[in-house]
């Protein structure tokens, strides 16, 4: 039996999932691997380096700060969050990231991004500072529109959301038979157009399969909600999830509501912690 932990993005939403993984961490429950799309990698890499609580702690401290994120920060850099502040001073001087506990942990951890010129999923295993530093974990929650294309080893990337969000097929795929999924939106959720693509199509003109990858993103999306419930009936799947919608923005700046956001995640998990134990074993 492979046990595997699976974490869907939703920018700020995923202090959801930030909360629940501290729980699980502090419970002492291990995976074989996980997998994270945009926030899911952001947030989730932290498992793997066994940093309970720095999700919150980073977040809620920058947050507000001028260089962290926001429209002066798009309008300067391209990026809705910076680059060099987010990936580079943040986990490296101020809230540092634990890259030896993160590489002497065999525990496998994967990033989803979309490569733009495909409009196709790469999943990548992650292998720490020697592995482009955070330049993985970056493309994948490199959010269209508001972030510049990262290019990795000759490709070009964006948010892996933006074609597998829930990837659970993928880890099946790789021989992980016992997964636990977190969603950021509650069970009822239906994923619609988006609105934005006829800005979309004008801004990625270039990148005609990206473009088609999001025109049809909703439906991707909601195809693979009716998967997860159909193994999440079956027994085959745990699926943690908010019971109604998180009460903050994709890319919300206020510390309390990050902080609800994340405590709800922590509520949500100690309801089910039983239940995430007896599934897993």
């Amino acid at each position: 039996m492979k046990k595997g932990l699976i974490l869907e993005g939703g920018a700020m939403r995923g202090l959801f999932t930030a909360g629940v993984i501290d729980v699980m961490m502090e419970n002492n429950i291990e995976f074989d691997g996980a997998v994270g799309v945009s926030a899911g990698a952001a947030f989730g890499c932290n498992y793997k380096s066994g940093q309970i609580g720095r999700v919150l702690r980073y977040n809620t401290r920058f947050c507000r700060h001028p260089q962290y994120c926001g429209l002066r920060v798009l309008l300067r850099t391209g990026n809705f969050y910076s680059t060099d502040f987010c990936y580079g001073e943040v986990p490296l001087v101020h809230d540092v990231f634990d890259f030896d506990a993160y590489e002497k942990n065999p525990m496998e951890f994967y990033v989803v991004c979309a490569d733009i010129e495909t409009g196709e999923a790469v999943y990548h295993k992650y292998e720490g500072r020697h592995d482009h530093v955070f330049e993985w974990i970056r493309a994948s929650a490199s959010m269209p529109l508001v972030s510049q294309i990262v290019e990795i080893e000759g490709r070009k990337l964006l948010d892996g959301g933006i074609v597998d969000s829930i990837p659970v097929r993928f880890f099946e795929s790789i021989g992980y038979n016992r997964n636990i999924a977190v969603l950021t939106q509650p069970k009822d959720f239906v994923k619609i157009e988006n609105s934005l693509m006829p800005l979309i199509r004008w801004k990625y003109k270039a990148y005609p399969k990206l473009v088609e990858a999001m025109a049809i993103r909703h439906e991707v999306y909601n195809e693979t909600l009716k998967y997860v419930k159909k193994r999440e009936a079956a027994g085959e799947l745990y699926v943690i999830r908010p019971e109604t919608e998180l009460p903050l923005s994709r890319v919300e700046r206020e510390p309390e509501k990050l902080k609800k956001a994340y405590e709800i995640g922590r509520e949500t998990a100690e309801k089910q912690i039983g239940k995430i134990k007896e599934f897993l074993t």
